[in-house]
């Protein structure tokens, strides 16, 4: 269970007054970092590494300060360094890294002052080390908690539903259709969200399954598709010791999504090369309402108009339940908070 925003709060006070006099760069940038996350109740080594090398579009080499692909990158400097030095090197560094790793947000820090960027919402958040206790929401990524921009008919959206429609298509053109194929496609689109947004760690984790374990000619694909299946489907503790270590590392995934046996599907180079295709797209920025977008898109036309159905984008849903009943929720929402806050009841949870 993440730990509660009041936690935190308290937390990051702690973390400014110990860290009130840091200044230099070499010496003690790790040290901070590792009590940053610590702030959130995260350990920086299982989702971020120090001294990351990085090759330029000038060819010219250089190391990320700290990086978490995907999601974070930090450009650390001494204390009162300037800092616009900092954003150009971080600059150079975003472009030289491949599209699936670039970072939604970039910190600048000289340990006194930090800048964030988040790119998604090109929104700049500048503070003192002071005054990390009242903005430290603006991590909340660090534990998951973000804010999502949803756009009516995103192409990064139209993009991942093509991407699976693709898969389905091959798939349903062997002969491999029906509920099989239904619950198939949903078991990868799980792994491939899983894969990008930290329930697979490390990252990549089943993306480097299919590049390394299988053939390129996709003829094993579906026995270890089927295998990976089993092994989500069993805790830990319940595992055989002798597991293969690559099949070891993916975690347990309640729920029963991969309980039922499914027929195996039967894979030639050209398929497998449109699972990966689907393993490279960056997963991290698609919104909720892809599903209905991806659903839309594996259906046959005619029996997608018998059945009427049609992805609705979350922009119109919205239009159509925020005045119904989401604007009084926010509104009693928010005197409620007023009242908890006016209590000093603890924070136990966080509505986003």
């Amino acid at each position: 269970m993440r730990l509660s925003w009041n936690e935190i709060r308290s937390r990051a006070a702690q973390f400014a007054t110990e860290w009130a006099n840091a200044t230099y760069e070499s010496g003690e940038t790790q040290s901070f970092y590792n009590d940053f996350f610590e702030i959130f109740g995260v350990r920086r080594r299982t989702v971020a590494r120090y001294e990351e090398h990085v090759r330029r579009l000038d060819n010219s080499h250089g190391f990320i300060d700290l990086f978490w692909p995907g999601v974070l990158l930090v450009e650390q400097k001494s204390a009162g360094r300037d800092l616009t030095a900092a954003r150009k090197q971080a600059g150079t560094y975003f472009d030289a890294l491949p599209e699936r790793d670039r970072p939604r947000y970039q910190l600048l820090c000289d340990f006194q002052t930090f800048e964030l960027l988040d790119r998604d919402e090109r929104e700049e958040t500048r503070f003192a080390l002071a005054d990390l206790p009242q903005h430290v929401e603006k991590f909340g990524f660090i534990i998951g908690v973000q804010r999502r921009t949803f756009r009516d008919q995103d192409p990064v959206n139209i993009e991942a539903s093509e991407r699976i429609a693709r898969l389905h298509d091959a798939l349903a053109e062997s002969g491999y259709d029906g509920h099989d194929l239904e619950l198939f496609l949903v078991r990868m689109v799980f792994c491939l969200f899983a894969d990008d947004t930290g329930i697979f760690e490390p990252r990549d984790i089943f993306l480097q399954f299919i590049e390394e374990r299988t053939s390129p000619d996709g003829s094993d694909l579906g026995p270890y598709l089927a295998r990976l299946f089993q092994v989500l489907n069993t805790p830990e503790e319940r595992r055989q010791t002798k597991l293969d270590e690559d099949l070891a590392r993916f975690p347990y995934v309640n729920g029963e999504l991969f309980a039922e046996p499914l027929r195996i599907p039967d894979f030639d180079a050209e398929m497998r090369q449109s699972l990966l295709d689907a393993c490279l797209f960056d997963w991290t920025a698609i919104s909720p309402a892809i599903f209905g977008a991806l659903f839309q898109s594996v259906m046959e036309p005619a029996e997608r108009r018998a059945q009427g159905a049609h992805y609705t984008t979350e922009q119109n849903i919205r239009k159509v339940i925020e005045p119904l009943f989401l604007d009084d929720l926010r509104v009693e929402f928010a005197r409620l908070k007023t009242r908890r806050d006016n209590r000093r009841i603890p924070d136990l949870y966080t509505f986003q």
